[in-house]
């Protein structure tokens, strides 16, 4: 399920103190020459008591990082390994981030402040731990437009650019620096599984499970949490993949150090909406073979939860954990279709039918190259027009059968055009952004995605 934010008091944690070592190291943040707030999140802010914090004392805490009263004392640094394009990794961890603080919000979760772009860690290796404007820009648009599609997203929580030159391979430099600070329901990663198991600390990984178990499933661990922990993060992660395929949504870099215990997509990087039902498509100009194009992250996916069991057999029995594991594919299909019949607006019905929609869908957009944003904006409510072509007459008589979530009664609908965040609006965005300090258009598309959302939802 996702999460909307409510407004709450403000409820401090420390539950990351509880893991001690080998979790993680203290880390400074950077002293930065300016601190100039481009992006704050006032709605999740107030879903954590921050709300009413003055610009001032935002830039204070999300810009100097001043520590929040009555969590964490000081940045820390994760440690963790992971496989990166299936080639294991055991020199990364937290390199230009750290977990800042911690609390719970309105519906009571576990939460993490964490950040990018703060500066050097003991895991920078030889990078300079910054991150360019450009790069928080592009990680506050996707995760508005991802929250708004029903995605269970971290939160941009705040922008702030810090006044360096940044010299980058992949774009024009010097570039605008920038730190984000994003919102997360943990920052535990199939990664900080490995690292484990790679030095086979049993004692650390029962440490682990339990935490995990505790604070983001709330159960306590027992002699099988290692299955039950495997059993939980098959759904969620079966779920997550699903969500992208329903938004068009391709992530670019699922690696195993990139996928979150708790389901929730985080750490954007080369992402990209996919225009069109177009399995190959992919985001990363660097992944040649086509590892996390569009029509292969549910298999990606799972690939990296099978990197969690076989980390898990540290402390559990293989067959156990492989059962578990095979559940996979059955716990996508209802979760595809789920997705889907969420975007379209109506209401599920039965597995079988719910999922002769969802293929007809699927055959459909493929076949006609048809523009994903455009076929749900029309479709929503189960009553597709008539423009569409002979190719979409299944979809249309599936539709017929099926009720409608919610109206068309939102403003949105009115608009003619959907939202949509293809990465020409992207970069058009941030060239406004580059060349005259513009943050009109900015503004107006986080505006117009939240419309979206409110319309959807």
């Amino acid at each position: 399920m996702t999460f909307s934010p409510q407004a709450a008091s403000y409820a401090p944690e420390t539950a990351l103190l509880e893991l001690g070592e080998p979790f993680y190291d203290p880390a400074e943040p950077a002293d930065f020459p300016q601190t100039r707030l481009r992006f704050r999140n006032d709605r999740w802010a107030a879903s954590v008591g921050l709300g009413g914090l003055d610009d001032a004392e935002w830039i204070a805490h999300f810009g100097r990082f001043e520590p929040l009263p009555g969590s964490l004392p000081e940045p820390l640094a994760l440690r963790y390994h992971g496989h990166q394009f299936r080639v294991y990794n055991p020199d990364i961890g937290d390199g230009r981030g750290f977990t800042f603080a911690q609390l719970r919000d309105s519906h009571g979760r576990l939460l993490d402040l964490g950040t990018k772009g703060s500066g050097q860690t003991p895991y920078s290796r030889f990078g300079d731990g910054r991150l360019t404007l450009k790069g928080g820009v592009r990680e506050v648009l996707a995760t508005e437009m991802l929250e708004a599609l029903g995605v269970e997203t971290s939160k941009s929580f705040s922008l702030i650019e810090t006044g360096e030159a940044l010299e980058r391979g992949d774009e024009p430099s010097p570039t605008r620096s920038a730190v984000l600070v994003r919102l997360s329901h943990g920052h535990i990663r199939i990664g900080t599984f490995q690292r484990l198991a790679y030095h086979r600390d049993a004692e650390a990984m029962r440490r682990l499970i339990a935490y995990v178990l505790k604070h983001f499933y709330g159960e306590e661990a027992g002699d099988d949490g290692a299955e039950r922990l495997l059993d939980h993060v098959v759904t969620r992660a079966a779920r997550l993949a699903a969500s992208y395929m329903a938004a068009g949504f391709v992530h670019g870099v699922l690696n195993s150090d990139n996928i979150n215990v708790t389901g929730e997509s985080f750490d954007y990087g080369p992402w990209r909406f996919a225009p069109t039902w177009d399995p190959a498509f992919t985001a990363a100009y660097f992944d040649h073979a086509g590892l996390y194009a569009f029509g292969r992250q549910p298999e990606a996916i799972r690939w990296d939860v099978m990197q969690l069991a076989v980390a898990l057999r540290t402390v559990s029995e293989a067959q156990p954990l492989i059962d578990i594991l095979e559940t996979f594919g059955a716990r996508y299909q209802p979760a595809v279709s789920d997705a889907i019949l969420w975007r379209l607006g109506v209401q599920p019905k039965n597995a079988e039918s719910d999922r002769a929609l969802v293929q007809a869908v699927e055959r459909a957009l493929r076949g006609q190259d048809a523009p994903i944003d455009r076929f749900f904006f029309d479709a929503f409510g189960g009553a597709l027009p008539q423009g569409y072509g002979a190719a979409f007459d299944e979809v249309r008589a599936a539709l017929g059968s099926y009720k409608a979530r919610k109206d068309r009664d939102h403003p949105y609908w009115s608009g003619g055009e959907p939202c949509s965040m293809l990465i020409d609006e992207v970069e058009a965005i941030w060239a406004d952004i580059d060349r005259a300090d513009d943050w009109r258009a900015f503004d107006a598309k986080v505006a117009a995605v939240r419309e979206m959302g409110d319309a959807l939802t």
